[in-house]
């Protein structure tokens, strides 16, 4: 089992094909998760991509972009250990809680971004 293993979810209201661009360039990568180091193992297009983790974590994380409704569920997922070997339970508790925090804050950016103003319970601006 990981030490660390970080799970999210978030709806936004746009297509996945919307979603999946956000997460297309490399360059954004290292905006969203400065210390991993990502390799591609999966792209999955507009079903979003796998990586293999290196560097602060090793490990891999998938963004998995499902259609429901009229817009894209976020899935987030982070399976890893620390790159330098075991750490105390008192530190791995301490890493989950902010690799689930930033996670969120990543989605929630995201979904004010993509959303672009829309008002809750109105539609979303066709792509």
């Amino acid at each position: 089992m990981p030490q660390v293993d970080v799970v999210d979810e978030t709806f936004i209201v746009v297509p996945p094909k919307v979603v999946a661009a956000a997460f297309a360039d490399p360059a954004a990568w290292r905006g969203f998760w400065p210390d991993l180091k990502l390799e591609v193992y999966a792209d999955r297009g507009d079903e979003g991509l796998r990586w293999t983790v290196g560097g602060a974590l090793v490990g891999t994380m998938e963004v998995w972009l499902e259609a429901v409704l009229d817009g894209t569920v976020v899935h987030y997922f982070l399976r890893a250990d620390f790159a330098d070997g075991e750490a105390s339970p008192k530190v791995v508790r301490k890493e989950i809680t902010a690799r689930q925090l930033a996670a969120k804050s990543l989605a929630l950016r995201l979904k004010a971004v993509l959303e672009d103003g829309r008002a809750p319970g109105c539609a979303p601006t066709p792509a």
